[in-house]
Parts: C-alpha cells; sequence; structure tokens
C-alpha cells in the first residue's frame, strides 16, 4: 500500500525549509521593512527640546534627516540619564543612541560608536568671584560634584590616578543643570560639564565660568548596540560623512551653537535678573497676544526685551516708545492709538510682524524665514531684499540667513550700497538685532521648558514649521 503526502504540505515544508536557511536579516534591513528608525536621546539644548514650532535639538535635525535618507519615519525616546540610554538600546527598545555621547564614554562598553560629528570638551565650573584653581591639585577634598551617569566615572579615576588628592561627591537624583544651579548660587564649588553645554547653560547662569579643562578636545558619536552588525551604524556614520562633506552638518552646528558661542557678561546677566523683575507682569499679556496671533509668547517677548528691555515707558531719541518700540507712523498704519498702552503695543508689534511675513517669498522656510522677518522688522523690507539681491550676484543664495547676513552690512559701504535701490542702510543692526533676538528666545525657551519624564514622540518631520 502506497501513500502520498499532500502537495501543499510538501510546498509548506520547502518553504520552511528555505526560510531556516536564509540568512537573518541585518538591523539595517530590519528598520527598512518596519519603516521606522528609533533613537534614544536627552532633553537639553545640546540635544533635543521643544521650541516654538515643537521637537527641534541637533541631535533630532540629524537623526530626523537621517531617517529622512532612509525613507523612514523617526521615533524619539527621551531617556533621563547614560544609564537609561544604554539600556533602551540593550534592551532593544531603539536602534541608535544619539544624545550627545563622547566615544570615550562609549569606549569599553556594550555600546559601538559611530563616526564622529563634533567636538567637546569636559570641563570643571566654578563661579564667578569663587576660588579659581590652576590644577586638579588645588581642589580640595570633596568641593567636586558630580551628578550621578552625567560623566565617565572611568575618566574620573583615570584623573585620580595622576591626581592621587582628587575626590568627588556624586549626587542620586539630580542632573547637570542642578548641579549648575547651586555652583551658581554658591552652595557647591565646583561641578563638571561638557563644553558645549556650558556654552548654552552660562546664557542663562552668567556667575557660571569655565575653571579649566579635565580632557582634551573629545568627539561626539552616536552608538549602537555592539555586535557583528553594525550595518545601521556603518549607513549612520557614511550619512554623516556626506553632510559633513556638503555643507549641511557645518549649518546645523552653526544653528545651535553659533549664537552661543561669543558670551556678554553683562547682557546675560541683565536678562536674566529681568526675566524675574519685569516679565512676569507682562507675560499673560504676552501669551494672549501670541495666541491671538498664532505667535511663540516667548518669541514676542525676546523681541520686546531687545527693544524695550519690557519697559512700558520706553522711549528712543528717535521717538519710537512702548514695549515694540513703535514708530508713529507704523502705529497709525497698524490702528495702535496708544503705544504706551502694552496690549496695543504688543498686538501692533504682532501685526506688524505678521505684516512682514506676508511679504515673504513663499519658497523660504524656516528657520531662514524668521530670521528674515526679524531683520526686516529692524531695517525695513526694502533694505532686507537689498540685501538678498546682492546675496544673489555674489552667488550666494538669497533664500538663506546665513548667506544674506554676511551681505547685510555691505548697505553701510557706498560701492555697494549705490547699486541697490534703496540706499544706504546700517545693515549691521538687522544682523545684531537677530542675533540677540536667537539668544534671549533660546533662553527664555529653556527656562520655560517642561519637566521631562520617559516618553515616546512619533515625528514626520522636524521642527521646520513657521512661527508666523
Amino acid at each position: 500500500m502506497s501513500s502520498t503526502r499532500p502537495l501543499h504540505s510538501l510546498a509548506l515544508l520547502a518553504s520552511l525549509f528555505l526560510a531556516a536557511c536564509a540568512p537573518p536579516k541585518s538591523q539595517l534591513q530590519q528598520i527598512l521593512e518596519r519603516g521606522e528608525l528609533r533613537i534614544v536621546t536627552r532633553n537639553g539644548p545640546t540635544t533635543y527640546f521643544i521650541d516654538r514650532d515643537g521637537e527641534t535639538g541637533i541631535e533630532y535635525e540629524m537623526a530626523w534627516n537621517f531617517a529622512r535618507n532612509l525613507g523612514v519615519q523617526l521615533r524619539v525616546i527621551v531617556a533621563n540619564n547614560p544609564l537609561e540610554i544604554v539600556d533602551a538600546v540593550l534592551s532593544g527598545r531603539v536602534d541608535l543612541a544619539a544624545a550627545g555621547l563622547t566615544r570615550d564614554s562609549v569606549a569599553g562598553g556594550p555600546l559601538a560608536a559611530g563616526r564622529s560629528y563634533h567636538w567637546v570638551t569636559w570641563q570643571v565650573l566654578y563661579r564667578n568671584g569663587g576660588r579659581l584653581p590652576k590644577n586638579l591639585d588645588e581642589i580640595a577634598p570633596d568641593q567636586l560634584h558630580v551628578a550621578e551617569g552625567t560623566i565617565p566615572i572611568a575618566l574620573l579615576e583615570q584623573l585620580r590616578a595622576r591626581h592621587p588628592g582628587l575626590s568627588w561627591y556624586i549626587h542620586r537624583g539630580l542632573d547637570s543643570a542642578d548641579l549648575m544651579d547651586m555652583v551658581e548660587e554658591g552652595r557647591i564649588a565646583y561641578t563638571v560639564l561638557p563644553s558645549n553645554e556650558l556654552a548654552h547653560a552660562r546664557q542663562i547662569r552668567p556667575e557660571i565660568r569655565a575653571a579649566l579643562n579635565l580632557t582634551p578636545p573629545q568627539p561626539l558619536v552616536w552608538a549602537a548596540r555592539k555586535s557583528k552588525d553594525l550595518s545601521l551604524l556603518r549607513a549612520a556614520d557614511a550619512f554623516i560623512e556626506r553632510i559633513d562633506g556638503n555643507g549641511e552638518l557645518a549649518a546645523l552646528i552653526d544653528r545651535f551653537y553659533g549664537r552661543v558661542q561669543s558670551f556678554d557678561y553683562a547682557d546675560s546677566r541683565q536678562f536674566v535678573d529681568r526675566m524675574t523683575e519685569r516679565l512676569p507682569p507682562y507675560r499673560g499679556l504676552f501669551e494672549q497676544t501670541g495666541s491671538e496671533f498664532g505667535l511663540d509668547w516667548r518669541l514676542l517677548a525676546a523681541i520686546s526685551y531687545q527693544e524695550s528691555h519690557w519697559d512700558v515707558d520706553a522711549r528712543s531719541f528717535t521717538g519710537v516708545r512702548g514695549l515694540m518700540m513703535l514708530t508713529n507712523d507704523t502705529a497709525r498704519l497698524l490702528g495702535v492709538k496708544d503705544r504706551l498702552d502694552p496690549l496695543q503695543s504688543l498686538r501692533g508689534g504682532a501685526m506688524y510682524l505678521k505684516e512682514l511675513d506676508r511679504k515673504m517669498p513663499a519658497r523660504i522656510g524656516e528657520p531662514d524665514r524668521t530670521w528674515f522677518v526679524l531683520a526686516a522688522y529692524n531695517v525695513g523690507f526694502g533694505h532686507l531684499e537689498d540685501a538678498r539681491v546682492l546675496t544673489q550676484r555674489q552667488g550666494g543664495d538669497p533664500d538663506r540667513w546665513l548667506d544674506v547676513r554676511q551681505r547685510l552690512p555691505l548697505l553701510s559701504h557706498r560701492n555697494w550700497y549705490e547699486q541697490t535701490r534703496h540706499g544706504y542702510a546700517r545693515g549691521w543692526e538687522p544682523v545684531r538685532f537677530v542675533d540677540r533676538i536667537e539668544k534671549y528666545y533660546d533662553v527664555l525657551v529653556h527656562a520655560t521648558q517642561p519637566a521631562f519624564e520617559e516618553q515616546q514622540i512619533v515625528e514626520a518631520e522636524p521642527a521646520t514649521q513657521s512661527l508666523l
């Protein structure tokens, strides 16, 4: 007696056999099939934060562009410290860590480091007026304070091998921001921070200073789980190499670090003080006006501070007055009857911003569009257009703020402004105007950040929505 096996069963067995023999899919292939890249990052000005358009930050913008390059969506998990970052990668909840990690902090651990994209130096911080040590040997025992998980302990141990008297106190449950506040307030003598974070931090904590460098410059990297399959990390390396070569990386670094590299102590100290003294009575009006006109209230507040230092009775030698320092002609055009009335002044300034935005070519995207509007608010739309024309004549991009800001000062030189339609302008002023508003806005954003708990966020696109 003979028997036959059904053909469909044979086909099923054959397919199972072939599947068993097929090589496993690489991590990159799995991500492409999933249609989603998952990253873990930290909340902060050097990584990921929320501004007027939503999620942004240099790590976020780079990761979003990498995801777009792969043709997938981006999912972001926010961790509170490096220990949570490593756990998120090792557990498989994320594919990649894009969180401001230094290569040395990754080396020797369970993660593999990718290509460098920026450089930082670990520094000892102290308070202005405090004791400035010349070297680590001059830091008394237990005067150095660190937040748990913020600096590789292996680095501190290496330093102690060269400086046997070095010791430190580890604070559990606190982060770098808490310790910077303690230094600013004089409650502790020294803490440790990477140089890129210090550049941002001192805008809102102007009394903190770098006492000395703990390390030479160290590269920042992305990291993935260490394994034989590094297909994702190699793809990320190729992406970073490409944006480094075509100038996109330099533009991102300038966008997130350029305006904080130069530090004006007096201006920063005054701004922080006036956030406490002068802003609170008007904050509700800024929020109300921002909501009415679809503007970020912190941008209005930053403009108002640059214009009047939040002094409702402010008056310039040219006769402009009020919180937004409107001229008589502009106030009359906008229907503002009393320039000294805070709400009327804010509404007039908001209307003027919206009018300038409507004049801008639709093709100009963010954040360039915002900087152009602010420049026009300061120097006038006609002069801004003259600078854009000069930019195009010189081979620059007239729709890119970094290119146009280089040409605006030319409007004060005869051999250039005689070639323009609107003539002479104090072209350096709108550049300073935009730079300062960017700085004030950044401080306000980070001073009003909500507390972040670990969370997951799915984004289809980076922060490029117009604020105007």
